[in-house]
Formats: structure tokens, sequence, C-alpha cells
């Protein structure tokens, strides 16, 4: 009996695929223009590595990772998110120790034992960036303003930015004594997460999805009011840049992220629709004290990541058509098994002159062979059967024009180019 995909991963086919391809390419165009390098990072990492960075808080940690123990019974994780692995990365082979900042990049599947939903899968992908080693908020603006850029190139329109400050290890304590405060007067209203969450890590109750815990959260004190003069000027020098380069933006103090590691700015990237909610494709922020947390030195660092199934789904609902090439070059046609041969060769030469080029493989008829171009977008298809071998000459048919000429075979390649 054949077995089916795991639920919530998916098989991306021929057609689907040059889309990726596609996103992929410009990707790494753009980073290249802002002058990020590419890493490649474990696919799984040891546990530890996302307890002590994502938070034991967290719905990621708590509800969400695939976690096991290996042959050698070591305590492993499927990567869940990018940015912890990247910064071990940076940590254990010493990059803190080359130029900084370290303006790195990445693209590759995750995993979180999530519900399967549309743009939401349990193995996903992710594209981001890390930027290390600099607290200026000119870094903060310009990781924000790369995620602006290449969702405008993507075609995507009516994009903001939501951005908020988490504050500092200064201003936070007194800010989730407030949040104790304020939520301790509706404990009877909070569901059963929020309410460890109380105990726990009050800033985690501003994430809830519960309806209840979301009207309780939307009047409760801001971040913005409880932040100190350092984070306060972080945040407005953020704001300032932006502006500078026409990003729009709005101040949203209930936006936290879903992750314990974020200092100052956290922000997302939302399409702006008519007549429905926001939508969120990316989003990201500092975290300047996580490169310590894993076992490095006090060096600060920003970053933001994208699903790149929601980014595909989004364009997709744009009705936004990818400058994706069709077709290919030549069609090469052989009839009979004489033919075969020299049509076999004559394939591997225009490949070799870096034409897209396909042959028959299935000794099909020429009526056969010309629908399987018209199907492949050929732009040319090349007839060789014995009379033209006989001739020492071959058929080149323009498909677009449905016009043909007699070409002599040491022409060929010279009529194609």
């Amino acid at each position: 009996m054949l077995t089916n995909k795991p639920r919530g991963t998916n098989d991306f086919l021929p057609g689907e695929v040059e889309k990726w391809q596609y996103l992929e390419g410009l990707i790494r165009e753009l980073f290249a223009n802002y002058h990020y390098k590419e890493i490649r990072t474990p696919i799984f990492e040891h546990t530890e590595l996302f307890l002590r960075s994502v938070g034991e808080t967290s719905d990621i940690v708590s509800k969400e990772m695939y976690s096991f123990e290996d042959k050698g019974m070591r305590h492993v994780t499927l990567r869940p998110e990018g940015t912890a692995g990247v910064v071990r990365a940076f940590v254990e082979n010493k990059l803190f120790a080359q130029s900084l900042p370290q303006k790195l990049y990445y693209i590759g599947p995750m995993f979180r034992y999530d519900q399967p939903q549309a743009g939401r899968y349990r193995q996903f992908h992710q594209l981001g960036c890390e930027v290390l080693g600099s607290a200026d908020p000119t870094v903060d603006a310009e990781v924000i303003t790369f995620a602006v850029d290449l969702f405008s190139k993507l075609g995507l329109q009516s994009l903001s930015v939501l951005i908020n400050t988490v504050g500092c290890d200064n201003c936070r304590p007194r800010y989730q004594e407030a949040l104790k405060a304020y939520f301790s007067q509706y404990k009877s209203e909070l569901c059963p997460t929020c309410l460890e969450r109380l105990e726990k890590n009050p800033l985690r109750l501003l994430d809830c999805k519960e309806e209840a815990c979301k009207r309780i959260a939307s009047h409760a004190p801001t971040t913005l009011e409880y932040a100190c003069d350092d984070c306060r000027a972080h945040f407005d020098k953020v704001c300032s840049y932006l502006e500078s380069v026409g990003v729009d933006y709005q101040v949203d103090t209930s936006l936290v992220r879903g992750l314990d590691y974020y200092t100052q700015t956290a922000f997302e990237v939302v399409m702006n629709k008519v007549g429905s909610q926001q939508n969120a494709i990316c989003g990201g922020g500092r975290y300047n004290k996580l490169v310590s947390q894993v076992g490095g030195e006090d060096i600060p660092g920003m970053g933001f990541a994208a699903g790149m199934e929601r980014v595909l789904l989004t364009i997709e609902e744009e009705g936004i058509q990818l400058p994706i090439p069709e077709g290919i070059d030549v069609y090469v046609a052989p009839l009979g098994d004489a033919a075969k041969k020299v049509c076999f060769e004559l394939t591997h030469t225009l490949r070799q002159k870096g034409y897209t080029c396909e042959t028959d493989y299935l000794s099909k008829s020429i009526k056969a062979q010309m629908k399987t171009a018209d199907k492949n977008h050929a732009r040319y298809s090349i007839i060789i059967g014995d009379d033209e071998l006989a001739q020492n000459v071959a058929v080149v048919r323009n498909m677009a024009e449905s016009s043909q000429e007699t070409v002599p075979m040491d022409q060929v390649l010279d009529y194609i180019k």
C-alpha cells in the first residue's frame, strides 16, 4: 500500500518549483545588493539551544517543537526557526573575531508541530537574515527596509510596517510587574496557558490568540509607557530612519512577537487588505542578549524571518504572475532508428552550447513529436529522418510561425544561433 506524505508537509512538483526558484533567486540577488552573505546551519540542533534562546514559555518550545533522543541518547530538535542556529554558528565558529557587523542570511526548511492550514505547515521554509555586532538603530531600519524592498519587488502592494519596542533589561522588569498587576484582575477569565504565563513570563500574555485574552490584553499597559530613555531614543531613531526612506509604518504597542529573545525593536510587515484584517507576511526584531545566552560574548543582533509558503500564497491571492520563463529553445525530433544517434549527438551539442533542449525517447510519430514540442513551448524544432540523413540536411521549424526551412547539417547551429 502506498504511504502518503506526512500531514503538514508538501511535495513541490514541476510547475510549482519554478516559483520557488524565482523567489530564491530574487532573495539571493537582493541580499547581495545589501552585502549579506549566506550561511547554512544544521536542520537539527541540541534541544538546549532552543530552550535557552526561544524561551521555555513560548508556544514554539512548549507546544510545537519536534524533539527526540538520537541513538546516542542526546536530546535533539528539528529547528523550529533560524535565528538560534545562526547565532550558535556565529559563536562556535568565532565569526565575532572577524570584522563586525556580520551580515548573514539563510533559506531553508523549519519544523513545527502546528495545526496545518493555508500557508502554515509542519515542515515549512523560511528566508531570514541576522546582523550581529551592531546596536545602531540604522541596522534595525535596514533590516526592515530590506523586507519591504523584497516584497515590493515581488509586486506586493499596500505594505506597511507595524513596529514597537519591547524594552530592555533595565525597563522590562518594571513593565512586567505592571502587566502582572493588570492581568491579575482577570484571572478568572484567562485561558489556562495565560494563567501559567502570568507567573512565568507576563509579556507572553500579549501574544495570546484566545479571544477573551485578546480582549483583556487590548487595554493592558503598553511597552512604550514603560520604556526607558535609551529604549525610547533608539525607537525614535529607527522610526526616523524609516521615514527618511519613505517606509510606511504604524506604531503597534501590542506587538511583542512570539519569541522570548527580542529586546527593543519588534516589527512585522503586513498587507493592508480592503475589508479584511491585516495579513502579516514577515516579522523580526532586535535581540541584544541572545549571543550571550547561547554562550558567546555580549554582542547585539537584529534580524527577521518570513515563511516562504506564506509569501507565495500571498502572491497567488494578489493575482501576481511571476516572470518565470517558459519553454525550451529547441526540440530535436528523430524519425527512425538511423536518425536517433545523429539527433542524440545534436541534442548534446546544443546543450553544450547553452541551449535548453529536449528530444524524443519513445519513438513517437512526427505528429506526436510536434505535439510534444508544442507542449514544451519549444521555439524551434529540428526534424531529422532518413531523407534528411541521405541529403545531410535537417528541417528547422519555427514553432511560433509554423514555418520551416531545410538547412545543411553543418549550418544548423549557426541557423539556431
